[in-house]
């Protein structure tokens, strides 16, 4: 099913000041934006736990092998190609972006580490093993990092679930990333 994708013209009245916001930021309204603007409560939410993980003590890459490893396993087509533009954009090593993206180890121990820990709290649904977590730990992150990841993880639940139900088109910006779970 396609939910329909509201511009700043035609959105809820609640939606139009937020979606002000976003394309004054971006250039645009991204479809998703303009998917989420039917409810302007999803919308403030997703762009609020945005904002609050980019004040988490994770660094730029390690938000975004979160975001880019949440995307792989919810096989988000959408997200996956929105976040390795942003990943290229914030000068993220390439091999690093195409890895995550390919389901492949990262060569940095504890980057690799960390993506492995996302995958785990994304596909377990948090139900993590304790040896996850220690080898987590074990690799220099904290309880704090546990706690943040888990916050990257529900923000591309929000967008990852709802692109899989609104079969959301990938906006012009993000085409040259596009992408396609590889077959197992």
């Amino acid at each position: 099913m396609s939910l329909k994708i509201h511009t700043i013209e035609n959105a809820p009245e609640k939606s139009k000041a937020i979606l002000e916001g976003v394309k004054a930021k971006f250039g645009f309204v991204p479809n998703l934006m303009g998917i989420f603007a039917a409810s302007p409560e999803i919308l403030q939410a997703y762009l609020t736990v945005s904002s609050l993980l980019d004040k988490t003590s994770l660094t730029e890459t390690e938000r975004q092998i979160a975001l880019l490893a949440a995307n792989s396993v919810n096989n988000c087509e959408y997200c996956m190609a929105v976040h390795s533009t942003v990943s290229k954009m914030q000068n993220l090593p390439a091999d690093l972006i195409e890895a995550v993206r390919g389901n492949s180890a990262i060569g940095d121990r504890k980057l690799e580490a960390f993506r492995q820990f996302v995958i785990a709290v994304t596909e377990k649904r948090g139900f993590v093993e304790a040896d996850e977590i220690a080898a987590f730990l074990d690799a220099g992150y904290t309880e704090q990092n546990i706690l943040e990841v888990i916050l990257a993880v529900a923000m591309k639940t929000l967008s990852n679930y709802t692109n899989h139900i609104a079969e959301t088109p990938l906006d012009e910006a993000f085409a040259p990333a596009k992408w396609k779970k590889a077959a197992a």
